[in-house]
């Protein structure tokens, strides 16, 4: 009998991959599909849903096929998601009523800026841990329903679905027999009581949702149905189920208190676990939900940075300064250290702890000395330099947080230089594991522990995550602080709101 695999579909923002592992958690072949994004207007981000759908399937293929194996040696899938994308679609059809709008879509500031205005902030924080802004789905999810012809009508009468990009793979995976959803993915819709582990009534009525258009919500490891015999060859189970930064979390082995991790892809995300009790911020953080297994639930701070990876391909795409990304860093690295560019890029506003949905990236300190590696160098640095800014919160927020190793993966993490800039501003290690792609290695572990395969966290410890490299401080602490001092000149002129 053949090794049991494990497949673990990654849909993130900008690429839907998905990686077969072995029992044994090693990554055996892997198939990665393009998504482009839409940008009909200045702030609006939105995907095709039939995109998200065919690199899914696509990719699930193409890395059962690689790894030499047939539906029938598949143990189970983990989905994993890039979070608050929001998709609302027809139970009958399965086809969506409008393009999935993106977490990092800004449409609905004016509406969270009259949430705030009256006063609705502090029950929205106090239920769901979360904030009144347009990343999180509750906003983008009610704009639809008043803005697509009969939408609301039709959602009333329970003729439609919703649900973030898990969901609507689920639905579709399953053939439509299946809607539902993690409690990871539920946190971050600003729907749902963290605490009671519900969706919020008077959430539901603060922001117009019928409750019939909303899934089921489910531990992280467990039983979400299979697919359609058709689609694979076989019927396969589905067994886990989390948002792309708790499973970096869990792909992390982040599973005490006090651990953390940060990843680096199109944007960024630090959580700090906080064990079973949630940890209110005093810093604009957001309290969310780790993971949920066997109906118990772990909890976090986060802080999520907008824009990481993004600069680089703005260097890339948008000034063609750099024809790939790993160019930015060897740039970086040749960049004369006496210029001092800054470089705030907040091309989607500034999440935390700023939460500035109107603030506009910014580049200060040119000089005519300054050239392309200076703006490599300023844009690696802005990553180290937002980072900081989120682990000086979750000190201040929670003194289980004082003594810092930061686990890091995705795509930014390879680049030697950036790691180095970051522990340097940390003042803290830098841990890169060998597998760095832990949002997938998460969902496959979750997939593995219902499967029978992997154990649990507390039964054989985080023994699927191996350290590659520590990275330790190098950087005089004047010289860091100084260069950090300047970054926090440059972002507060970029507030749109000055302080006073």
């Amino acid at each position: 009998m053949k090794t049991p695999l494990l497949l673990a579909l990654d849909q993130g923002t900008t690429s839907t991959r998905t990686i077969a592992f072995g029992a044994d958690l090693a990554p055996r072949a892997t198939a990665q599909m393009e998504l482009p994004q839409h940008f009909p207007a200045p702030g609006w981000v939105e995907h095709e849903p039939e995109d998200i759908w065919q690199g899914a399937i696509t990719s699930l293929r193409q890395a059962l096929e690689k790894a030499g194996g047939s539906a029938d040696d598949v143990a189970g899938i983990g989905i994993t998601n890039q979070r608050e994308t929001t998709l609302l679609w027809d139970r009958a059809t399965g086809r969506c009523l409008h393009r999935a709008i993106v977490w990092q879509d800004r449409r609905t500031a004016d509406a969270c800026a009259k949430l705030r205005a009256e006063g609705h902030e502090a029950l929205l924080t106090e239920r769901t841990g979360l904030l009144a802004d347009p990343y999180f789905s509750a906003t983008k999810l009610a704009w639809m329903l008043d803005n697509i012809a009969g939408a609301r009508a039709a959602a009333e009468r329970g003729a439609l679905a919703f649900g973030t990009v898990d969901c609507f793979l689920l639905w579709r995976l399953t053939g439509g027999r299946v809607h539902a959803t993690d409690a990871t993915n539920a946190a971050r819709t600003m729907l749902f009581d963290i605490r009671r582990g519900i969706w919020d009534a008077d959430l539901l009525r603060l922001f117009r949702i019928p409750a019939a258009i909303l899934p089921e919500v489910r531990d992280c490891a467990g039983d979400f149905g299979a697919t359609e015999p058709a689609l694979l060859g076989a019927a396969i189970p589905i067994r886990g189920m989390a948002g792309d930064q708790q499973a970096a979390t869990i792909g992390q082995g982040c599973f005490a208190p006090g651990m953390v991790k940060s990843t680096y892809g199109t944007g960024c995300f630090a959580l700090l676990n906080t064990g079973e009790a949630p940890v209110a911020s005093r810093n604009r953080l957001l309290t969310t939900i780790a993971y949920q297994l066997q109906g118990k639930r772990h909890y976090a701070l986060e802080g999520a940075i907008f824009v990481a990876g993004a600069s680089v391909q703005w260097l890339r795409d948008g000034l063609g300064i750099i024809s790939h990304a790993k160019e930015a860093g060897v740039l970086a690295a040749q960049a004369d250290p006496a210029q001092r560019v800054v470089l705030v890029p907040a091309f989607a506003g500034l999440g935390a702890p700023h939460w500035d949905a109107k603030a506009q990236a910014a580049i200060f300190g040119l000089t005519r000395g300054a050239g392309r590696a200076e703006l490599c160098r300023a844009a690696l640095e802005s990553v180290a330099f937002q980072t900081r800014d989120l682990i000086e919160a979750m000190h201040a927020d929670w003194q289980g947080a004082r003594e810092t190793v930061l686990r890091v993966d995705g795509g930014m993490v390879a680049s030697d230089w950036t790691m180095q800039f970051l522990s340097d501003q940390l003042g803290a290690p830098v841990d890169r594991p060998t597998v760095l792609e832990t949002t997938a290695l998460g969902a496959a572990y979750l997939a593995g522990m219902q499967a029978g395969l992997c154990a649990p966290p507390g039964a054989a410890g985080a023994t699927h995550w191996r350290l590659e490299r520590r990275f330790t401080p190098q950087m005089n602490r004047a010289e860091a602080d100084s260069r950090y001092a300047l970054w926090r000149d440059a972002l507060r002129r970029t507030l749109s709101e000055q302080p006073a």
